[in-house]
């Protein structure tokens, strides 16, 4: 979970002006004029007002964009047509399912014609990160994919909601043997909420497992390949100081990621919970970055607690500073934002045709890096596991990459023996590190670490 370990990152975005943006807390809410806060703590409009908006810290309740409900279905990532950039969604889920940072690519397997999404990291980036438009409150959600390798390199698949509630399978490099599992409620950090699981066959890297995130009211079950490994019960999560139930427990984004933990900023128990920094040299990279591999995400959606308010069925909104599952209704207040301008008390109109762009200054897209989305890595974009150079399909993201076959099948193999070491044995270091919930925090400067 992100705690200390990120000040160099907030440093980095304020070299790039996102000093500008108003912080925010539970009791530090944003101003009026940028009243969304983001995941990341700061204040603005546009992009920060949709996933990840915190309602607790924001100006108002009605200053985030309600969350789009759960939708059951298949989501083969054999495309990037229903990915679109953070800096061009303005919140229609009805005709996008995935919103990006970084620079996602299609793989096209030269065996067996299978394609599939590669969530990429080169030297001078933070990696990618793909969050679904949709929200799931409580449900089934699977994830087919074979993970980065390497020193100080996490790959993640979580569940995240605007008020921090979080489920985790994150996977460090140098441990290709086992995942770790993880819960947060309301972003506290308790550093007995995690637990290694071990893969029964194969390893993580170069063999394609599914893990499955069954999310009940009452209970948590992590399971991979149709085994369950662990399961947390509710009601063993009490707290009596708070008095609540510490567990995860409200509408929230799924989130796949690949992130550098072992950056030499970052704090050393960080570091040393990836596996020591990262090299950049490494023979797990391909044309110059390391990759993860995801085939397909599932969802089933599950009923919605009994006796919530209820008035629509298209939008998660929060009611009360309390953040818990009894403070959510279900509403039929569908915002979508005109432009980048919007927020959730007034989304604005789309610019007509021709007009001019907003001049005012003023930050649109968290991390601080207004309209940056994935541009700021076109020229690692470049290079391909195989060498093949990347091709336009159109998609909404605005150009596909596309990674051939040809020499990528013996390129791509990652390798690995499943063996544990460094400090993968260990699910928390000793000091503040950063998790699955970082890296949505550090992708959000992608542009930064490369202008």
């Amino acid at each position: 979970m992100v705690r200390h370990a990120i000040a160099a990152v907030f440093a980095a975005a304020t070299l790039a002006g996102s000093a500008l943006a108003a912080k925010c807390t539970k009791d530090n809410h944003c101003p009026q004029d940028t009243p969304c806060c983001s995941l990341y703590g700061d204040c603005g409009v546009g992009a920060f007002c949709l996933g990840g908006c915190d309602p607790l810290m924001s100006h108002s309740f009605d200053s985030c964009v309600p969350g789009p409900v759960c939708k059951s279905g298949t989501y083969s990532l054999d495309t990037l047509d229903d990915v679109q950039s953070i800096d061009k969604y303005l919140g229609d889920a009805s005709k996008i399912n995935w919103q990006s940072q970084g620079t996602p690519a299609i793989y096209t397997d030269p065996s067996s014609g299978q394609k599939s999404t590669l969530l990429t990291m080169a030297q001078g980036t933070v990696g990618t990160l793909l969050a679904s438009t949709h929200y799931v409150w409580y449900g089934k959600i699977c994830s087919k994919l074979t993970t980065a390798q390497g020193k100080g390199v996490v790959t993640a698949f979580i569940l995240m909601s605007d008020v921090k509630d979080e489920i985790d399978f994150e996977w460090v490099g140098v441990d290709t043997g086992h995942v770790q599992s993880n819960f947060y409620s309301q972003g506290v950090t308790n550093y007995n909420n995690g637990g290694n699981l071990t893969i029964s066959s194969g390893n993580t890297a170069s063999t394609m497992h599914e893990y499955c995130l069954d999310w009940k009211q009452d209970s948590l079950t992590w399971s991979i390949d149709g085994k369950d490994l662990r399961t947390l019960e509710r009601k063993n999560t009490w707290n009596q100081t708070s008095g609540r139930f510490d567990y995860p427990q409200t509408p929230s984004r799924i989130m796949l990621s690949l992130w550098p933990a072992g950056l030499s900023s970052n704090e050393k128990g960080t570091i040393e919970w990836a596996g020591g920094e990262i090299d950049w040299n490494s023979p797990y990279m391909q044309n110059g970055y390391y990759f993860a591999r995801f085939q397909e995400v599932t969802v089933q959606c599950y009923d919605a607690p009994s006796g919530i308010k209820k008035s629509g069925d298209k939008v998660y909104e929060y009611t009360d500073k309390a953040g818990t599952n009894n403070t959510v209704a279900i509403t039929n207040n569908q915002v979508i934002l005109g432009s980048l301008m919007g927020t959730g008390e007034d989304p604005g109109e789309a610019p007509k045709s021709g007009s001019s762009q907003p001049t005012q200054s003023v930050a649109m897209v968290p991390g601080g890096n207004p309209g940056g989305g994935n541009r700021a890595e076109a020229t690692e974009a470049a290079q391909v596991p195989g060498g093949s150079p990347p091709s336009s399909d159109g998609g909404s993201s605005g150009g596909e990459q596309t990674v051939g076959g040809g020499g990528a099948q013996q390129g791509f193999s990652q390798g690995g023996s499943g063996s544990s070491t460094g400090a993968a044995t260990t699910v928390e270091p000793s000091l503040s590190r950063v998790s699955g919930s970082a890296l949505a925090i550090v992708v959000a400067i992608l542009g930064l670490c490369a202008l």
